[in-house]
This record gives C-alpha cells, structure tokens and sequence, in this order.
C-alpha cells in the first residue's frame, strides 16, 4: 500500500497544469465588440479547450508552453460567467469566476494620474475622493492595480502583482491600501452611467515619470525623432545602481526608455482594451514642440502591443501650477492631438493651483475625459465634447481676429474679464503686450459670436497673439458647454 500510495504521489505531481495568464482572474472584465486574446501556460504540445459562455475553442500549447485562442467579438453582459481552459493533461481546469463584458480601459502616467480617491496627504488626494468613495456601490464596474514600482530591462510575461479585479464599493475605494487613481474611478464611473454595461479599467502608473519609459521600443521605432531610445541598451535596477555615475544613460533607473512599460504593461498585452487615458508630462516640462513626437511614440507602440490599431487615447493636458515652461509643452500636446486622429486632449486649464503641482480636482478631469470617449468612441455625435481650438487668424483695423472650431459661442469667467484674459499680442517689434476683447457683450462676459477681436495698446499692425503664455496661466475662456480653451500661439498673416 505504502509503494501504491507514493507512485500515485509522483503521478500526480508530473501532471500537468494549464494556467490562465494573470490578466484573467476572477472578476475580470473582458472588452464587448472585438475579438478578445486569451492566453496562458501548459505543458509543451499540450492540446487546450478554452470555453467561455457558448464558445469554445481549441489549440495546443507550443514548444515554450504558451498558448493562445481569440474569443469571437461578444455582446455586453453584466452576469457574471466562468472563463475556463482544461488540459488533455490536466488534472483540473484553469478558472476565472465571475467575468463580465463591457468596456475596458487603461490608467497610466505619473503622479496626477497616480493622484488616489483616497490616501493619506491632504496634498496627494482627490478633493471629494472620501465622500465619493462612501456613496458608491457599483459592482459592475471594476478595476485592477498594477503599480509595483519597479522596472525591467526587458518586456515581463508575466504580472509581478496578481492580478485582482475588485468592484466599485465604499469597502474597496474607501480603504487607502486599495483605493485607486482618483481620475480612472471618475472616468469609470461616468462611462458606466452613460453606457450602462459593465465597466473595467487597469492602472499602472508612477510620480516623477517621464513618457519615455512608458512607451514600449516598437513605438520608439516608429517615430524617426526618438529611434535612439530603441537602440539604447536598458538595465535592471540592480545594474543601473553598480554603474559608475558617469556611465549612467540617465539620472535614475526608472527614466531609462521602456522600463515601465516592460514591467507594468507589456504583461497585459495584447488583452482587448477599447483605449488608454493618460495624465503626464511635468516629468517632461521642458520638451516644448519635441513632446509630439514623444506623444506619437507612446501611442504607437501601445496600438501596436495591444494589437489594437484603432486603439483610443484621450490624454490630459497639462494645468498651471507655476512653472513657466508649462506653455510650450501645452503647445506640444495640443499638437499631437491635432495630428493622431485615434486621440483627443482634455483642456484642464481651469482647474490648476499654482502652489501645487497636484490639484485636487479629479472629478473635472475624468468628466472631460468620458465626454470625449462618449462622443469619440461609443457614438454619442450630438455631444459637444472637445474644448475649443483655433480655426483661423486675421488682422483687421489694427486688431486680431480669432475664428474658432468647437464653439458655438464663448464666453469669459474672470473677475476682470477685458483685461486679464490671459491674450497678448505682439507687433513688428516682438514686443508683447496685454490684449484686450472688444467684442464683449456687455458686462456679463458674454462674447459676440464664437470668436475674439483682440487689440492692444501700442500694437497698430499684429503679428502674433498667444494665450496662456504668461502668469498666472490659468484659463477663463470657455465654450457654450463650459470646456475651457486651450493654450496657443498663432501668426497673424
């Protein structure tokens, strides 16, 4: 009995074991309308069955062990079913209970995207985060957090935090070890009310990052600009730290190109996400113009990952917080927007505070972000969700004329409404001076149609106008539904 007992023993551990990818887990949400990647590990030429709801599909472990099938586009459901893949080997299946289809996005950036519902500081915090957090109770919307603050020289296979998906309850929000990015929560939230399906989004996120370790070498590829970050050779942490100082390709480990995204997001590739939002570029405050090509890298190469080519981005500007050099990297990221037509940019620059680099309102911030997804990406044409942007420039009679898209009307908020509207303009001279609106409508704020007529004192012939170059940089031009318009700098022909 003894010896029948021990070889069954050595039996049973030789079996092999089909294992789900990390990603999957229970309470997972997996991404409605579009062919969806299931993948994982077994024995080499093991055969597979992966069965979800009515599908199954079959396929064979490679001489590596990992396997893959694409569950066909599926509709949205909010009953929660179980994800299976068995082996011929096995001894008991893989499983994830519990999973939903709807709507999946990713959260990444640095420290105002990693900004929580709920923490500690009052100065690293969201401003309605506790009361929010105790007020919601939504199980169909869930999020997974995937910041290990770490890096990698090389793309993980794996996630080096279990994966867990948890619904949005007053129990999970509330709770400062598991609370999440304030501004996914707010995001979340509001795609599910308009949506109505569930609603699932993964965070990976850092402070004091800069966009190039977050974008992965084949984006880096893509745009001639910053093909050197590809060819530059990457170090783990411990490497980076015996390195003498001046052999060093950067002052931390963790700006080295690709590191973040190698650790933190290339494991849930190439899971189905309809898009990604993303908060950064203080950590890149003096890129200026050079942040578009950056911008374009970090897109491509997620689009390509995700082996998502219609892939969606709808990204954040920068909001003032007292550094000069937030204009022309403003300018920058309005000029991604304007050339990658799978992105858009929400304009914050209301809702800035310039003794901090944090401001505190996430709520805005996710709000302008789920307007643009809901007119962008799910259809909803008759919303007006974009701020407005310059159309076109003239001089007429000694002033400027500034035509605008995105506006039907336009209207100032500022205690001095003629004088501090943040435009100047500037003649043949290159001398700046402070521009005035003439074509306001009475003492409301108010403007005449959805453009400016700028003038100022000592300019007869402009040449330039800009807005929001100068302190205090906040904005206070907005759009008949309250968007505020964005930084610019034009020639006046």
């Amino acid at each position: 009995m003894a010896f029948a007992g021990l070889a069954a023993a050595v039996a049973f551990a030789g079996e092999a074991k089909v294992e789900l990818a990390g990603p999957f887990a229970d309470g997972a949400v997996l991404q409605r309308g579009m062919r969806v990647p299931v993948w994982g590990t077994a024995d080499a030429g093991e055969k597979v069955a992966v069965e979800f709801g009515s599908q199954r599909i079959e396929t064979t472990a490679g001489a590596d062990g990992k396997w893959r099938v694409d569950l066909s586009p599926m509709e949205a459901c909010a009953v929660g079913r179980v994800l299976s893949a068995t082996g011929d080997k096995s001894d008991a299946p893989s499983k994830a209970d519990d999973v939903l289809v709807g709507e999946v996005w990713f959260c990444s950036g640095q420290s105002n995207t990693e900004l929580p519902l709920v923490g500690g500081s009052p100065r690293f915090r969201d401003g309605k985060g506790a009361m929010r957090a105790q007020m919601t109770r939504k199980p169909l919307v869930r999020y997974c957090y995937q910041s290990d603050y770490k890096l990698s020289a090389t793309p993980r296979k794996t996630c080096q935090i279990k994966p867990e998906w948890r619904p949005f309850t007053p129990e999970n929000l509330g709770t400062k070890k598991r609370t999440f990015s304030a501004m996914g929560v707010y995001f979340a939230l509001e795609l599910y009310s308009a949506l109505d399906v569930p609603v699932g989004i993964v965070g990976a996120y850092w402070g004091g990052t800069g966009i190039s370790p977050w974008t992965p070498a084949s984006g880096s590829l893509s745009v001639e600009d910053t093909r050197k970050y590809a060819e530059c050779k990457l170090f783990s942490a411990e490497e980076f730290d015996a390195l003498p100082a001046d052999k060093r390709p950067c002052k931390r480990a963790r700006d080295q190109p690709s590191v973040l995204w190698n650790e933190m997001v290339a494991p849930w590739t190439p899971y189905a996400i309809r898009g990604f939002i993303w908060y950064q570029g203080c950590n890149n405050a003096s890129d200026g113009l050079a942040y578009a090509p950056k911008m374009h890298a970090l897109y491509n190469g997620w689009a390509k990952e995700f082996e998502n080519p219609d892939l969606r981005l709808r990204f954040v500007q920068l909001t003032p917080w007292g550094d000069a050099r937030i204009f022309a990297i403003q300018l920058g990221q309005a000029l991604f927007a304007a050339e990658e037509p799978n992105a858009s940019m929400a304009v914050i620059n209301d809702i800035g505070n310039l003794s901090d680099i944090h401001p505190n309102d996430k709520e805005t911030v996710g709000q302008r972000l789920a307007l643009m997804a809901l007119k962008h990406d799910y259809g909803c044409d008759w919303l007006k969700a974009d701020s407005p942007t310059v159309k076109s420039v003239r001089a007429e009679e000694g002033k400027v004329v500034v035509e605008f898209d995105n506006a039907e009307s336009l209207y100032i908020y500022n205690p001095d409404r003629s004088l501090k509207a943040g435009l100047e303009v500037c003649g043949a001279d290159g001398e700046w001076k402070p521009g005035r609106i003439v074509n306001l409508d009475g003492e409301n704020g108010n403007i005449k149609g959805a453009r400016l007529v700028v003038e100022a004192d000592g300019v007869a012939e402009p040449r330039r106008i800009r807005y929001l170059h100068s302190r205090p940089w906040f904005g206070c031009i907005y759009n008949e539904v309250n968007l505020p318009m964005g930084a610019f700098e034009k020639e006046v022909p």
